[in-house]
C-alpha cells in the first residue's frame, strides 16, 4: 500500500511540475514567421505576443525572421521553407493570380498605410497640381495603379506625370526636390520622417482618392496548411497580444524595444502611436467583401485577368 501511495503522489507532482512550468517545447510545436522587412512597430502585436509569453502560453516557439529580401517571405512560404508570412493583401492577390499557393488566414494591420505624399510647404497643393511633376515610387506594378486611380480622380492619367524610380529613399527624394510627390509612403513612417527632418509633409490617403480599402499587413500560410492546429493556437495568442497591447502600450513599448536597441528612436515612438489604432483587433475575422473588391480593382487596373473567388486565397480558421 505504502509503495502504491508514493507513486501515486509521485504522479501527481509530476502532473503540477507539468501544468505549472508547461511541458518541454517540441519540434512539431516550432513556427517560423517571415517578416515583411526590419523589426518596426507595424510588427508590434507580433513582438507583443513573444516578449509578453502569449505564443509560449499557446506552447509554442516562435522564431521572429527579418528577411534579407523583403520579396522573398511569400514565396519561401508557398515552397515549404518557413510556417507564416507577413506579406500585404495586394501583393497576396497578384501573388495568388501568378499560382503561388498561399492563403491569408489573419490581418496585423487593417487599414490602408500608402499614401501619396507632397513636401507641406511646397507647389502640389491638390492632385491635380502633379500635372507635368515628377512622382518618386519605389515598387513598380501596384504603385503605378494606385497612383493611376488617384489621378484619375482629378482628371490625369500617369501620362501626365514623370515617374522616377527613387529605390526607397521616398522621404529623402522628395525633400531633396529630386520628385515633387512620391507614391509608396507610410502615413505611419514617412509622415513622420520627414517632420522630425525638419521638413513636414501632407498625404493623400488611397482610400479616400478612388482605391478601395483593403488590409496593409495579413499574414499567410501555404494553402495546404490550413488544418495545421498551431495556426489556431497562433492566432489565439496573436489576438491576446493585440488586445494587451492597445490597453497598455507604454508598458508594451518597453516589450518592443526589449533586447533590440535599434528600434529605440523618436521616429518609431512616433510611428508606434500612429500605428495603434490601426492593428487588427480580430485578427482571424475576414472581410470577404473588402477582398472582392480589391480584386476587382486588380483587374479594372490590367493587373490580374480575372477575380478568383476569395475561398481560394483567404480563410478564417475554424
Amino acid at each position: 500500500m505504502r509503495l502504491d501511495r508514493l507513486a501515486t503522489t509521485v504522479m501527481v507532482l509530476v502532473s503540477i511540475c507539468i501544468m505549472t512550468f508547461g511541458a518541454p517545447a517540441r519540434a512539431e510545436d516550432s513556427l517560423t514567421v517571415l517578416l515583411d522587412w526590419f523589426v518596426n512597430p507595424d510588427h508590434a502585436p507580433l513582438i507583443v505576443a513573444l516578449e509578453a509569453g502569449f505564443f509560449a502560453n499557446q506552447g509554442l516557439t516562435v522564431d521572429l525572421i527579418a528577411p534579407a529580401d523583403p520579396n522573398d517571405p511569400p514565396k519561401l512560404v508557398a515552397a515549404g521553407k518557413a510556417d507564416i508570412a507577413v506579406t500585404y493583401q495586394p501583393q497576396l492577390q497578384l501573388q495568388v493570380a501568378q499560382g503561388l499557393p498561399l492563403v491569408r488566414f489573419a490581418t496585423l494591420v487593417a487599414t490602408p498605410l500608402n499614401t501619396l505624399v507632397v513636401l507641406a510647404d511646397g507647389p502640389v497643393a491638390t492632385i491635380a497640381d502633379l500635372k507635368g511633376r515628377k512622382v518618386g515610387f519605389s515598387v513598380g506594378g501596384l504603385e503605378d495603379a494606385l497612383l493611376g486611380a488617384m489621378l484619375a480622380r482629378h482628371g490625369l492619367g500617369l501620362d501626365d506625370v514623370t515617374l522616377v524610380n527613387v529605390n526607397f529613399s521616398l522621404s529623402p527624394a522628395l525633400i531633396t526636390g529630386q520628385v515633387d510627390a512620391v507614391i509608396g509612403a507610410y502615413r505611419n513612417f514617412e509622415l513622420n520622417q520627414m517632420d522630425l527632418a525638419g521638413h513636414p509633409g501632407r498625404a493623400f490617403y488611397v482610400e479616400e482618392e478612388g482605391v478601395p480599402a483593403y488590409d496593409e499587413l495579413i499574414l499567410v500560410a501555404h494553402r495546404e496548411r490550413t488544418d495545421d492546429q498551431r495556426l489556431r493556437r497562433f492566432l489565439d495568442a496573436l489576438e491576446l497580444a493585440t488586445q494587451y497591447l492597445v490597453n497598455h502600450s507604454e508598458e508594451s513599448w518597453v516589450l518592443f524595444v526589449r533586447g533590440r536597441p535599434e528600434v529605440d528612436n523618436e521616429l518609431n515612438r512616433r510611428a508606434w502611436r500612429d500605428t495603434l489604432s490601426r492593428f487588427a483587433l480580430r485578427p482571424a475575422a475576414l472581410d470577404r467583401a473588402r477582398y472582392r473588391r480589391f480584386a476587382a480593382f486588380l483587374v479594372e487596373r490590367g493587373l490580374i485577368a480575372e477575380a478568383l473567388p476569395v475561398a481560394d486565397y483567404a480563410v478564417e480558421l475554424p
